[in-house]
């Protein structure tokens, strides 16, 4: 707990971004044990194959807010290239689900968690450009 109030005294904007991994590692491990009810949440088909790769894409969510929320709570300051590439991932995330809604994959309500990936590139890609020498 001390290293979150840490971050919070020292960097307001890395304590925004270490929030939005522990949310992507929570989201990330309710797709991973329960595909299912997140297929249904999104109106999307929920078969025996898609949730088994609806699942492999929550063990990546849960992997990559794992390892920004480490970087971020480590003494400062983080790898920068963790969060470039867990903006990425956000930022592709944020394009697939998209896409997904676009071709009736999943419904409307999916481009409420686009939108919180591409917020979440953004956070990361402000961050990184604060922090350039």
């Amino acid at each position: 707990m001390s290293a979150i109030r840490a971050l919070w005294a020292r960097d307001h904007l890395g304590f925004l971004l270490a929030a939005i991994a522990a949310a992507t590692v929570v989201s990330g491990l309710v797709q991973l044990l329960a595909p299912g009810f997140v297929l249904g949440l999104l109106d999307a088909e929920s078969t025996k194959t898609t949730r088994y790769f609806f699942a492999i894409v929550g063990m990546f969510m849960a992997i990559v807010g794992g390892l920004l929320l480490h970087a971020l709570l480590k003494p400062p300051p983080p790898a920068g290239f963790v969060i470039a590439w867990a903006s990425l991932q956000k930022l592709g995330a944020c394009t697939a689900v998209t896409i997904g809604v676009g071709r009736d994959i999943f419904s409307e309500l999916a481009l409420l968690v686009a939108g919180f990936d591409l917020v979440t590139a953004v956070v990361g890609a402000l961050y990184l450009w604060r922090a350039r020498p």
